[in-house]
């Protein structure tokens, strides 16, 4: 279910309360721990985290119009999702990184190839998915990105 909200608080304030404090829950360990030139804005109908033009002028490879996707959060019909494309199709490592800190904190992982799905914030471990996100700097996150797409991709080419 994609919203049309056009801002972050109206996409919130459309939520029933118990996915609202969820998603400000983990919106909230994003915030804290991404870095200061990623963006806060809505994106494909969800919360998205991105890196602006400014910062990676080619945008997207899929959409060069738009900037590259780093992180999101979305409220569907029957869970809640928090998206880390820096364990999708990047370093097996990152991934794996985070199936053994998840189990470390003694919670069920419920994951698809970049989003951890859940039913209510006390099913995620918090402190793992801002450990994911400081663990990937926007730096590292272009030049694995760059290396998932291929050198044709890179600058807009």
């Amino acid at each position: 279910m994609q919203s049309k909200a056009a801002a972050v608080a109206k996409y919130l304030a459309e939520l029933p309360s118990d996915r609202r404090a969820a998603l400000s829950a983990v919106r909230d360990v994003i915030l804290a721990s991404v870095d200061p030139c990623i963006e806060e804005g809505m994106q494909y109908g969800m919360i998205g985290y991105y890196l602006p033009h400014r910062v990676y002028p080619a945008g997207y490879h899929c959409d060069p119009q738009k900037p590259l996707p780093y992180a999101g959060l979305a409220s569907h019909k029957n869970y809640m999702s928090v998206y880390l494309m820096s364990c999708y199709a990047l370093e097996d490592s990152d991934a794996e990184w985070l199936r053994r800190e998840w189990a470390k904190a003694g919670k069920k992982l419920d994951m698809g190839k970049s989003c951890i799905r859940f039913k209510k914030v006390e099913d995620l471990a918090l402190d793992v998915i801002g450990k994911a996100i400081r663990r990937m700097p926007v730096k590292k996150y272009i030049a694995q990105y760059e290396a998932v797409i291929g050198p044709q991709r890179k600058h807009g080419r």
